[in-house]
């Protein structure tokens, strides 16, 4: 029988998303789960790893069953997932402890910690400067929690412990691909290894690290047990796969030096593509991320939780004193954005700062979000835009250190590919096109994570050979870009700059 479907699987932080693909590109299926996100009280955020299970089983079977495909012509499947929360294992491959999220701020003090003792080295090595990720969710675990550490046998990702656990893979057998390592403060991010210096210097167990692997590397096949729960043919083909942002990357054909990419989802992203890697050490704000395609680098940076900030937003105050309805989560963009029109840009002097769960980019863990310069005059739709208009400005202070790295990155690539929920919004493209003066454009696909997982299904499973021509061939732009104005680009200018120093200001207060 000819296999001429693959699978992809987003474990995203609040939902899985599951899709079915001819080998051709052709969406067939999809189907989305919600993964529950426990806030037990600020900074204090937890998930269940058998919730990521759970639900991308719950998703896989409904696009099958619901494609009316037969399993056994799906050559292969891979998942990405979200990239710098940790889950763990014992040694018998089932959670040791709760997943520790991205969004939990436990692990403050070993940020701390290791920007003190070693964080110039960190950022040479992995491309990352100490941050809330992997290594101080480590130290964490095992300074704090020290009896629950003694039952992990491997520290892991949400796309290696869901993919081990359907091939039946051992503790010994945990891995991780290259595209998470930079997350880790524990890697040398250019030799694609775990570095030795940085773990012993911080006194981390390299034994409890899974191995390193390519996206594309064949984890195993799926057992009788995971075909039943999963709704697939025993013997199936599970690629490693990759981080969520380098899934979406790949899904939107972001495959050459010079391009930028925009997630426009829980969190916030701007990234850039270079053919070198690059170090922030100068302001610790950009990290460096590998890239699915061998040889290019994603430097990047972003809000932990700027898309989160709009639902947050409509959650709380929109329209409660008019006692309208709440636009459902499809209509947010839209409805949200109307009312953002009827705002000047600039909203009238007012600022937000995004960061309600701490700065990710650089890492400033205790920072709050903030309102400044609100008067009488400002109703909810100045409000609203401040919101727009802070991932933009947010946005403008990362492009400009990635300018300094790569002067000429607007020379190669004049727009960026813009995904995400957020990608539907006019309003909000234009804004950001306006504030960093780049034309943003919107792609054909609703969906790029799962695609660009699918694609590395079909590497791992000789379906496909050159990643890039096949992200390349399928990442085609959906009408004309948001053009950014030129009137407007001189006017924001001013506000980027006092908003970069509110930032500073907050962050030394901190």
């Amino acid at each position: 029988m000819k296999r001429q479907y693959l699978l992809g699987i987003d474990l995203g932080t609040s939902a899985t998303k599951a899709a079915l693909y001819r080998t051709d590109g052709t969406l067939v299926a999809e189907a989305t789960a919600e993964v529950p996100i426990n806030y037990l009280r600020p900074g204090v955020v937890e998930q269940d790893s058998d919730d990521f299970y759970r639900t991308a089983a719950q998703t896989v079977r409904c696009c099958v069953t619901e494609s009316g495909v037969d399993p056994r012509q799906i050559a292969a499947l891979a998942f990405d997932s979200q990239m710098a929360g940790v889950g763990t294992i014992d040694e018998n491959f089932n959670p040791a402890t709760h997943f520790d999220s991205w969004l939990d701020m436990r692990c403050e003090p070993y940020i701390k910690q290791m920007d003190a003792q070693l964080g110039g080295m960190i950022t040479r090595l992995s491309g990352c400067a100490p941050t809330c990720d992997h290594g101080p969710k480590i130290l964490w675990w095992q300074h704090e929690q020290p009896e629950a550490y003694e039952r992990i046998a491997r520290f892991l990702m949400p796309a290696g412990y869901v993919a081990g656990k359907m091939v039946g893979l051992s503790a010994g057998e945990a891995f991780i691909d290259h595209t998470f390592i930079h997350f880790s403060g524990l890697s040398d991010a250019r030799s694609g290894t775990w570095s030795e210096l940085l773990c012993n210097s911080l006194g981390v167990d390299m034994g409890r690290l899974p191995r390193i692997v390519e996206p594309w590397h064949v984890a195993g096949e799926v057992t009788p047990a995971a075909a039943a729960e999963f709704g697939l043919a025993p013997g199936t083909l599970v690629a490693a796969g990759c981080g969520d942002t380098a899934a979406g990357a790949l899904g939107a054909g972001i495959v050459q030096a010079g391009m930028l990419f925009d997630t426009a989802g829980t969190a916030s992203v701007l990234a850039g593509t270079t053919d070198r890697f690059v170090a922030d050490e100068s302001h610790r704000a950009l990290l460096t991320m590998r890239s699915v395609i061998p040889g290019l680098w994603h430097p990047l940076a972003y809000i932990g939780g700027g898309g989160q900030a709009l639902r947050w937003y409509r959650d709380t105050f929109y329209n409660t004193s008019r006692g309208e309805p709440l636009p459902a989560e499809g209509d947010l963009y839209e409805a949200l954005g109307e009312l953002a029109l009827s705002a000047p840009p600039g909203a009238d002097g007012l600022f937000f700062s995004p960061h309600l769960g701490g700065r990710i980019c650089p890492s400033t863990p205790s920072m709050r979000g903030a309102w400044v310069g609100f008067s009488w005059s400002h109703g909810q739709a100045h409000f609203y835009r401040a919101i727009l208009e802070s991932v933009a400005y947010e946005y403008a202070y990362y492009l400009r250190i990635l300018h300094e790295y790569v002067p000429d990155l607007s020379a190669k690539q004049a727009r960026a590919h813009v995904i995400g929920g957020g990608a539907r919004s006019d309003v909000w493209n234009q804004i950001k096109a306006d504030v960093l003066g780049v034309p943003y454009q919107r792609l054909q696909r609703a969906e790029f994570g799962t695609w660009g997982s699918a694609m590395i299904a079909g590497k791992a499973a000789g379906i496909y050979d050159d990643l890039t021509a096949v992200a390349a061939e399928h990442a085609r732009p959906a009408g004309e870009p948001f053009w950014p104005r030129a009137e407007l680009h001189a006017a924001y200018k001013p506000f980027v700059d006092r908003y970069i120093a509110w930032q500073e200001t907050l962050s030394s207060q901190q």
